[in-house]
């Protein structure tokens, strides 16, 4: 046992007395911390008050979420997309023309 208390009172001989406190340097990172922290929260304060109450429109239109992905779709009435082509180009589907040789550009026949 006078071994461990010998070495208990070496070591309590070896350290400084100025271990484990905090100096002005520590005090002086303990004030920018804070000035920072207090400049943070102004400035999120201020943007802040800059926002909306809501974020709801209340004269917009409205985005109506579907609940199946098969009302995402517009049903089309039979024969819809031969409509939207002849509105597109009316020449677009058209009867079959009457063949016409033309001798120029026909090759002769042997």
């Amino acid at each position: 046992m006078t071994t461990i208390a010998a070495v208990l009172a070496a070591a309590d001989q070896q350290v400084p007395e100025d271990v484990g406190k905090s100096g002005p340097l520590g005090l002086f990172l303990i004030l920018v911390l804070l000035l920072a922290a207090a400049l943070l929260v102004k400035s999120m304060s201020g943007h802040l008050k800059k926002l909306p109450r809501s974020f709801d429109e209340q004269d917009g239109p409205r985005v109506v979420v579907p609940d199946t992905p098969a009302e995402l779709v517009e049903p089309r009435r039979p024969g819809q997309d031969l409509l939207d082509d002849l509105r597109r180009a009316p020449r677009a589907i058209e009867g079959p023309r009457p063949e016409r040789r033309d001798e120029r550009t026909d090759p002769p026949a042997h």
